[in-house]
């Protein structure tokens, strides 16, 4: 766990590794409760029978759902100290390069890639790379968005 405490700390972390998550395992019964909260009921994530004949051999994740895994995952890997409160204010850019076979184990790894002022505060731009287990190419890779606002 990599602990950044203030906006200098924040600005001086540009580009330094901040490490991994531990492994997050996907079940398909998170891929089902993702399904039911968001109304997203593809085949190709909830009917086991029918995306077994796939080329993915079986159901996978839904990309939004490993993409919601960041904030949990990040927080695993990088705590953000001395602030009043942090924002998660948006996405830059967000790609779904492979697939996420059910079940499978995904992991975070963040990268802070710039800092800027903002009024009040600085706005910090992390791009995370979502891996997955036995896998070399990545599952998500999104630039995630956080505003900060010393105490």
């Amino acid at each position: 766990m990599r602990t950044i405490t203030g906006i200098e700390e924040l600005k001086a972390a540009v580009g330094e590794p901040l490490g991994a998550s531990d492994w997050h395992e996907l079940t398909q019964r998170d891929v089902d409760t993702f399904a039911d909260v968001t109304g997203d009921h593809q085949w190709i994530h909830v009917d086991v029978e029918r995306a077994k004949e796939t080329p993915f051999g079986g159901t996978i994740a839904h990309g939004y759902l490993t993409l919601s895994l960041g904030p949990a995952l990040n927080n695993q890997v990088v705590e953000l100290a001395g602030f009043a409160f942090a924002l998660n204010y948006g996405l830059n850019k967000v790609r779904f390069p492979a697939p996420v076979p059910i079940p499978s184990r995904v992991r975070a790894v963040p990268v802070l890639k710039e800092v800027t002022d903002v009024p009040g505060g600085a706005q910090a731009v992390f791009e995370v790379t979502f891996e997955r287990e036995g896998s070399e190419k990545p599952v998500c890779v999104a630039e995630t968005v956080v505003r900060v606002y010393p105490g």
